[in-house]
């Protein structure tokens, strides 16, 4: 039942203009703001803690902005994986960054790019699947049935996609050490047994180790990418900047600590497209 109202949802959303798609997604903002539920107790929670230093009314009205944001990623989906190559190229605005990942991959040197859960990732997936076939690591949906639509949209543009664990893992060293590209989400809970606790907006936050392990091990280029969603349906621009070499570093709390810092200062760029829903610190209860 579950995956047929899903799949019809996104059958529906793909054939909708963009503009309508995006009014549909942010009215289901605005219910997720006004209707009590565990997503704006999260959000809510997340953003007192990781942005006091803003007056209430500022953190409400991020809040507010990070759940319409919530609502047209939901809904957006079904369009995205529907793009084309063309239609992909007049959404997306302006791609900063874009020389130094093409001059690592032409110096055949291996590229990591991290992009948090900021903005439409989405679409920054979709352009690095165009782009430079980028290899996405991924979770499968808890829905089974759901993948073969997850993987036939996240793939439509030349991505390609990796399963997260032992085997996917070694899918990435194999790509990254013949020059290739790869994509991770950096700022996903990773588990106890594959993270180490590093801070997070000063709040202590279990961050993945693999992402500087592939860096060290393969001598890969970093870069960070986040791509904003521009109001009124008007398309996407999608930024992406290097990341230092701390990275990578051996050590794995003080890489954790710089990629931390590095997905903090996006997200203090652009703060209400951040997913501030996701449970990032678990003693933030729903």
């Amino acid at each position: 039942m579950r995956y047929r109202l899903i799949q019809g949802l996104l059958w529906l959303s793909g054939r909708l203009p963009l503009r309508v798609n995006q009014a549909l997604g942010g009215v289901v903002g605005i219910l997720l703001y006004w209707i009590p539920n565990p997503l704006r107790r999260v959000a809510g929670a997340n953003i007192a803690r990781c942005l006091p230093e803003l007056e209430p009314a500022r953190q409400r009205r991020i809040l507010r902005r990070c759940l319409i944001e919530t609502g047209k990623t939901a809904l957006e989906a079904g369009y995205l994986w529907r793009l084309t190559p063309a239609s992909a190229q007049r959404l997306l605005v302006a791609l900063e960054g874009r020389a130094a990942v093409d001059a690592a991959v032409a110096a055949g040197r291996g590229v990591i790019i991290a992009a948090p859960h900021l903005g439409s990732w989405e679409m920054a997936g979709q352009i690095g699947g165009r782009e430079w076939g980028v290899w996405n690591l991924y979770r499968p949906p808890r829905i089974a049935q759901l993948e073969p639509l997850l993987q036939a949209g996240r793939t439509r543009l030349g991505g390609r996609l990796v399963r997260a664990d032992t085997a996917g893992v070694r899918q990435l060293l194999r790509v990254l050490r013949r020059g290739g590209v790869v994509g991770i989400l950096p700022d996903q809970d990773p588990g106890p047994e594959h993270g180490v606790v590093a801070p997070f907006f000063g709040i202590p936050a279990n961050t993945m180790r693999l992402l500087p392990r592939l860096a060290h091990a393969t001598g890969a280029a970093v870069f960070i990418a986040w791509c904003e969603r521009l109001p009124r349906a008007r398309g996407y621009h999608l930024r992406i900047a290097p990341l230092p070499p701390a990275v990578a570093d051996p050590d794995p709390l003080v890489a954790a600590t710089a990629l931390n810092r590095a997905v903090e200062q996006c997200v203090r760029a652009l703060p209400g497209q951040y997913q501030w829903s996701y449970r990032r610190f678990k003693d933030v209860r729903a």
